[in-house]
């Protein structure tokens, strides 16, 4: 496995090694070693999947202290434009955010850690998403973000008319610091 260090503190871009033939492939998507040599210990205790069709953005989604989960995203099937915003309230890098397309082609999983929100836009026809987390979900934890909050301008690769969003999303507050 490849772990790559992203220019926000915690988040790690992980690339597995894949083995193919005729047979189709094998790869190895968690390897708890090689995983805390470079990321450091976290205990999964909950794996989520979700599957959404073109268009639909989810987020941006957080859990409030003492319950924020670190997550470990990966796609199964499709692709996704994949974003992490760091909300920490001390941290020099506070309100940037990380984005990069996930996709069942490019393997690649996404580490972030507690303190950050997430969201994701569905860029294929349907897309299979899996997620570990260190916090099992906590409904009174629930926190989120308009995923068009000015203040973070993120440069989603969908114009507002193709996005399908949740009427709690739509209603989520704008970030602000």
């Amino acid at each position: 496995m490849q772990f790559e260090k992203t220019d926000i503190e915690g988040i790690w871009v992980i690339t597995p090694k894949v083995f193919e033939d005729q047979r189709g492939y094998f790869m190895e998507t968690f390897i708890r070693k090689a995983f805390e040599t470079y990321v450091g210990p976290v205990d999964f205790v909950q794996e989520n999947e979700s599957l959404s069709r073109f268009g639909v953005t989810r987020g941006l989604h957080f859990q409030k202290e003492p319950y924020a989960q670190s997550k470990l995203i990966r796609v199964v099937k499709g692709r996704i434009f994949d974003v992490a915003v760091d909300i920490r309230p001390d941290s020099p890098t506070c309100g940037r955010h990380f984005c990069i397309e996930l996709s069942h082609v490019n393997k690649k999983q996404l580490f972030i850690p507690g303190g950050f929100a997430h969201g994701f836009c569905v860029q294929s026809r349907e897309a299979l998403v899996q997620y570990k987390t260190d916090v099992p979900y906590t409904p009174g934890a629930e926190g989120a973000f308009r995923y068009d909050s000015p203040a973070l301008d993120i440069r989603w690769p969908l114009s507002q008319e193709k996005m399908i969003l949740s009427a709690k999303d739509m209603a989520a507050p704008l970030f602000s610091y």
